[in-house]
């Protein structure tokens, strides 16, 4: 008896499996993209200011303490007391205090003042009574939309 030839049947590949891991691994990237693109193009910015002890210049040794100058007054950092644009000469005022306590420790202190675009004018009112008391002043500008957070450091860290 002889032999029946077999017909040899030809290999497929199915793709469909592959097809499937590709479209979700393409349908995750997009998510991911989507997802960081948002986070970018957010209008709000943040600020750290880090209160540092200076190590070098004009400034070493000294302790930053910190005040924003706003369209409508003065915020004292990191306490968050708001003192008006109105009370900024008043001698009873918490800025007032502050200068005050800067002046009597002024070879350990120094005032930084972060300045907004719209705080210009409360600044120069500011930086008036700094100077006639001899203190030591910097300042930083940032935007007016930034949110600003001020940390305090151990001051024995470089």
């Amino acid at each position: 008896m002889r032999r029946r030839p077999f017909a040899k049947k030809p290999l497929e590949v199915e793709l469909f499996p592959f097809l499937s891991i590709l479209a979700c691994t393409i349908g995750t990237l997009i998510l991911l993209i989507i997802v960081l693109t948002t986070q970018l193009l957010k209008n709000e910015r943040a600020i750290t200011i880090i209160a540092k002890q200076e190590t070098t210049g004009e400034n070493q040794g000294k302790i930053p303490k910190y005040i924003e100058c706003r369209e409508d007054g003065v915020l004292l950092h990191p306490s968050k007391v708001f003192v008006p644009k109105s009370d900024i000469n008043n001698q009873r005022s918490p800025l007032n205090q502050l200068i005050r306590e800067v002046q009597k420790n002024k070879d350990k202190q120094y005032l930084i003042v972060v300045l907004r675009p719209q705080g210009i004018d409360v600044f120069q009112q500011v930086r008036d009574i700094v100077e006639k008391q001899g203190i030591d002043i910097g300042y930083e500008p940032i935007d007016e939309d930034w949110t600003l957070k001020i940390e305090e450091v151990n001051n024995n860290e470089n």
